[in-house]
């Protein structure tokens, strides 16, 4: 009962350690009439049942632009860029919101907004 009772409760103490997946920052160029994301993420990953697994790209209706996959854990290597291209935003868009995803806390709330009109903002920037 005791194993069992430590066992719970070191589970749960890791999963409330590890909270919801955070997106550090965002840097976001355009080549060729699409965008390139590169977003940097941070998160408690403790393995393969708590890990973020994915980002994504919105636009302010809520529209996927873009979704990056992130196929396994990063425990070791916290914060972590991962990038994705081609992805096509309208012309006229000038906001989109890039959302953080882990396999327990679902999509994170505390998105960053980028302005596509502008050089950089809270915790993003547009390359040239």
């Amino acid at each position: 009962m005791r194993l069992t009772l430590f066992s719970s409760l070191f589970f749960f103490s890791a999963l409330v350690q590890a909270g919801p997946a955070e997106i550090v920052a965002v840097e976001m160029e355009q080549q060729s009439g699409t965008w390139t994301a590169h977003v940097t993420l941070k998160h408690g990953d403790t393995g393969w049942k708590h890990y973020a697994d994915g980002w994504r790209i919105i636009n302010i209706k809520g529209k996927v632009l873009g979704h990056r996959t992130l196929h396994h854990p990063h425990v070791s290597e916290q914060p972590f860029t991962r990038s994705l291209s081609n992805i096509e935003i309208p012309p006229k868009t000038k906001i989109v919101f890039v959302e953080a995803h882990d396999k327990v806390h679902g999509w994170n709330n505390n998105r960053v907004k980028v302005n596509l009109t502008r050089p950089k903002g809270d915790r993003y920037k547009i390359r040239k």
